[in-house]
Formats: structure tokens, C-alpha cells, sequence
């Protein structure tokens, strides 16, 4: 069962996307992943990109983000998104995005956002060319944190010039790597 762990949305249960396409996060990686961004949360602008049934983006929502952008371009993902965005009552917090990833960080213009959450599909290059564009794109704040969920296969390094990799956490086979700008420590 998936279920929004803490915050203002706590309890609330969430819709699975049908079928297998997706991997939902389980609760202990959840929990860690919100206990790394915990101080980063507070009225920040969140994008949750290939956002699935949005789990991150709205638990995000639930722990003080003032909004979120969830990106998703699956059929099944977007219904049980908007399903679970009404579920919390996050709609006038949420915006949804239907279509490819790279598409919306090539057309993000002068948006930026304080924490990005990436949990595309495992193996393959997408971890990585997500990362790309969003440097290429700046669609990161200065001061903004990236968290990123991967099988310890899917490689991001090295990075691209302007990044850093500030600490891995490793949980069984999941991988959550925070990223943030050089000179920034968090």
C-alpha cells in the first residue's frame, strides 16, 4: 500500500499506477529521501520528474513545499497522479505536466526550482541525461537540491561542469544520490 508517511497529507493513501511500468518508492526509502531534503522543503517550488503516481511530489507537498510540478508522460501514471493530487486536496498546489521528460526541462524557460526529484526507470541513460538538461537549462536554484533515486548500476558520473555530488546513501539495491551546485553544502 502506498501512503503519504508524514506532514499535513499523513495517512493518506495513494493510488498505484496499474501495471508494471512504474516502481513505487518503498516507505523506508521515502523516508530516508525526505529526512536528507528535510531542511530544504519549507515553500520551496519542487519538480518531480517522471513523477509516476506522484508519491514524491505530493509527500513533498505534505512535509511544506508551497508547490509542485509533477512531469509524467504514462497514461495509467497520470491517472492514478490526478487521483492522488485530489486524494490530498493538492490541486490548487499542483501542476501536471503530461508528456516526455526532456521535452518539459527543454522548454522549462526561466523556470527554476528549489528541489528536484528524479526517479526515472532503472538502467539505461535517462538518470543521466535528466541531469544534463537540467544543468544545461538551469532549472536549478542556486541554492536548490536534486535527489536522485537509481539501482547502483545506472552511473551519473561524472557529472556535468557546475554540479556536485554531495553523498550517496545506499538502501539494499536503491541508490539516492544528492546533487547540488559546486560550492554549495548541504
Amino acid at each position: 500500500m502506498m501512503r503519504i508517511i508524514s506532514g499535513s497529507f499523513r495517512g493518506t493513501k495513494l493510488t498505484p499506477p496499474p501495471g508494471m511500468t512504474t516502481r513505487p518508492t518503498t516507505d523506508k526509502v521515502k523516508e530516508s529521501l525526505f529526512s536528507i531534503i528535510q531542511f530544504e522543503l519549507e515553500n520551496a517550488s519542487v519538480l518531480d520528474l517522471f513523477a509516476g503516481s506522484g508519491q514524491l511530489g505530493l509527500e513533498a507537498l505534505s512535509r511544506g513545499a508551497a508547490r509542485c510540478t509533477f512531469v509524467e508522460r504514462d497514461r495509467g501514471a497520470l491517472s492514478a497522479l490526478s487521483k492522488n493530487i485530489e486524494a490530498c486536496r493538492a490541486e490548487n498546489i499542483s501542476r501536471v505536466v503530461r508528456g516526455d521528460s526532456f521535452s518539459f526541462l527543454e522548454r522549462a524557460g526561466a523556470q527554476s526550482f528549489g528541489v528536484i526529484l528524479l526517479d526515472p526507470p532503472y538502467g539505461g541513460d535517462l538518470l543521466r541525461r535528466a541531469i544534463e538538461l537540467i544543468n544545461r537549462f538551469d532549472i536549478l536554484k542556486d541554492d536548490g537540491i536534486m535527489i536522485c533515486e537509481k539501482a547502483p548500476g545506472d552511473d551519473i558520473m561524472p557529472l556535468p561542469s557546475g554540479l556536485c555530488l554531495q553523498k550517496e546513501y545506499k538502501y539494499g539495491r536503491i541508490m539516492l544520490c544528492k546533487i547540488t551546485k559546486e560550492g554549495k553544502t548541504v
